[in-house]
């Protein structure tokens, strides 16, 4: 495998700082809003409830965090893990349990809850 631009010029990435960066999108749209919203669907309150079960699990490395709009609301609640970039539909504590086990913890994926390349939000008119 070749050298990036930055290795050829001597930079060198940082080690992560955390193993594991999760955002879980938080977004709230007005009431009706066409395209929905995470929260409308009840994101803030899994959001919540992984960041304390990743911490009664003890998953060190791994930090939760509330994101703004992810663009895809139509899937919704939807998160993002870093560094890897796997997205997931969560929609009960079951999902996030699945998700915590599966994914941070033994380093797999949870096939049935993943947004792929074919869940993109509508284009924009």
């Amino acid at each position: 495998m070749g050298e990036t631009k930055a290795e050829a010029r001597g930079v060198i990435d940082p080690p992560l700082y955390f193993q594991a960066h999760v955002f879980v999108c938080c977004n709230r749209r007005p009431d009706g809003h066409k395209r929905g919203s995470c929260a409308a669907r009840g994101s803030e309150s899994l959001r919540d409830y992984m960041k304390a079960r990743a911490k009664e699990l003890g998953l060190a490395g791994v930090r939760v965090n509330m994101a703004g709009c992810l663009d895809r609301c139509e899937f919704g609640p939807a998160m993002v893990i870093y560094p890897e970039g796997v997205w997931y539909k969560i929609e009960t504590k079951s999902d996030i349990d699945e998700v915590l086990e599966t994914h941070l913890r033994q380093k797999g994926r949870v096939a049935r809850l993943l947004l792929t390349e074919h869940d993109v939000p509508p284009a924009k008119a």
